[in-house]
């Protein structure tokens, strides 16, 4: 914090609220967005798109072997479906998580910012416009 020994409090005040603490709650909300981004990792859910579920993945048959060609076929398909399936489940909640966050940091600036205008405003209501 920046202390002026020739200031008042009221000065001091000033300076933290709307020059300080913006500044904080600015990286607050940065960290947040990153945290979102690093926790969710949209990049490589979209990379691994079609990676088979959990790595799960049958070896085809050596030989001519069709019954055990189609199940091995089968299989990795709907290991890979599946996967798919999961990270596009991943990916929806990981924008949707993104988006609250990026709406809800720019609600509690916007809040901190006006609120010396939302503790005047309600002075006003409260008590009209007698002085």
């Amino acid at each position: 914090m920046i202390i002026s020994r020739q200031g008042n409090i009221f000065t001091a005040w000033l300076i933290w609220h709307f020059y300080e603490m913006p500044r904080f709650l600015l990286e607050v909300w940065k960290n947040y967005i990153l945290f979102a981004s690093n926790y969710f990792s949209l990049p490589v859910l979209l990379g691994s798109l079609f990676a088979p579920w959990h790595k799960y993945r049958w070896d085809y048959p050596k030989g001519i072997n069709v019954a055990g060609f189609l199940n091995t076929l089968i299989s990795n398909s709907f290991s890979r479906f599946m996967g798919a399936l999961m990270r596009i489940f991943l990916i929806f909640a990981g924008i949707l998580f993104q988006i609250f966050v990026l709406v809800a940091g720019l609600i509690i600036f916007l809040f901190w910012i006006l609120t010396l205008l939302i503790i005047i405003a309600g002075f006003l209501f409260l008590y009209g416009f007698q002085f």
